[in-house]
């Protein structure tokens, strides 16, 4: 992992696509917490940074800090790299950091095919034998849900059953955990979220 700290590469990507108007914090559910005007702002310098920034600008991005692999999954999920689906898959497996695992969930579910929901399956597969790790598992089953109900498929139909990897996640826990429905709801509103991003990134490209 590159440390922006003593990294001067690093630091400039940062300085162009992680902060400015606070983007790394924004990308998440605090966007729906943003005016009219502002939202419209932040979408477009969305829109733009996922057209400008290039493929080793965003591995750059990758090697760093949360921060850094957050915003980079985002404008992933808005430029629709689906090259990149296998490097998300190893990132959000390792979880070697928190805050990015939802960003990798949405970019996953914005490419949405089956290779997808395999990479979130096998997240589960690791993590819900793991009740003493409170990571991502809400999440990836909500968006696995989310993808079902798009592919048709039933992937989380295991994961989800009475009695199944869930529940026994659940089960041995000392504190609750979210509601997959719950995020299930939150991963749709962030992948519409990015529908919007992607439409002003489409005319960006058109205009060029």
């Amino acid at each position: 992992m590159r440390d922006v700290r003593s990294d001067p590469e690093l630091q400039g990507l940062v300085r162009r696509f992680v902060t400015p108007d606070r983007r790394y914090l924004r990308l998440g559910g605090s966007v729906f917490r943003l005016s009219p005007v502002e939202r419209s702002a932040f979408v477009r310098g969305l829109a733009q940074a996922a057209y400008e920034i290039t493929p080793a600008e965003l591995d750059v991005l990758f090697e760093g800090g949360w921060r850094e692999r957050k915003t980079a999954a985002w404008m992933v999920a808005v430029a629709h790299r689906s090259e990149y689906r296998e490097l998300i898959g190893q990132l959000l497996l390792a979880s070697e950091g928190p805050y990015a695992g939802a960003a990798y969930c949405v970019a996953l579910a914005k490419f949405g095919t089956a290779v997808d929901a395999e990479l979130l399956s096998a997240y589960l597969d690791h993590y819900l034998s793991r009740p003493d790790l409170d990571y991502d598992q809400a999440v990836v089953l909500g968006t696995l849900l989310y993808l079902d109900e798009m592919l048709g498929s039933e992937y989380a139909a295991r994961f989800h059953a009475p009695g199944g990897p869930w529940g026994r996640w659940l089960e041995v826990r000392s504190v609750a955990a979210l509601d997959p429905q719950n995020c299930q709801q939150a991963v749709q509103q962030l992948c519409a979220f990015v529908d919007e991003t992607a439409e002003v990134f489409a005319s960006l490209d058109s205009d060029s």
